[in-house]
């Protein structure tokens, strides 16, 4: 009798697991690509973001957003599969680095790959603001949570960013850093 106790927990436990998280993996899929341009890589990404979560789900704060946890998650995984590449030096070939999803248009796919070109040359740190916040949609204080960074430092990313970026579609070239003497 006590089994069946304990395994009914445990099936509750999931299924209230599972309906928290399983809304959130299309925004997690997307975010781990963006970052990463590589469907396998970012499958991998969120994939290990959820084992991470599902091992850790006990020591998640109960009255905390789960989508601003599990996208938290999923940045500090890839921020430390990238100090491990920069160790170890890794090779991607241009096709795959340039592939775009979908059945677009030629103009289409032009200007969605002047646009994933303009994101790849930003900083990780403003690419990362312009993610989280243009495309997966989170208030500055969760993006700001999920980077470990203030709201006034993300919101200052995020300006940044934007305006290299529009400045990288207009023209095709990232702006050059002023020097001040």
């Amino acid at each position: 009798m006590a089994r069946k106790r304990i395994s009914d927990t445990r099936s509750g436990v999931m299924d209230n697991l599972a309906a928290l998280i399983e809304p959130t993996i299309p925004a997690l899929r997307r975010y781990a690509w963006a970052l990463l341009r590589d469907h396998d890589a970012a499958d991998d990404l969120v994939q290990d973001t959820l084992e991470h979560a599902i091992r850790r789900w006990n020591l998640r704060r109960q009255d905390g957003d789960v989508r601003s946890w599990l996208f938290s998650i999923e940045h500090n995984l890839f921020v430390s599969a990238k100090r491990r590449w920069a160790r170890r030096g890794i090779q991607v070939g241009l096709d795959e680095a340039r592939a775009v999803p979908g059945s677009a248009s030629p103009e289409q796919q032009t200007g969605i790959g002047d646009l994933l070109a303009g994101l790849d040359s930003l900083p990780a740190e403003q690419r990362g603001a312009i993610l989280l916040v243009g495309v997966e949609g989170l208030s500055y204080a969760q993006a700001a949570q999920v980077l470990g960074v203030p709201v006034g430092t993300l919101m200052s990313r995020l300006s940044r960013g934007r305006e290299r970026l529009q400045a990288y579609l207009e023209t095709g070239q990232m702006p050059r850093l002023r020097r001040v003497k």
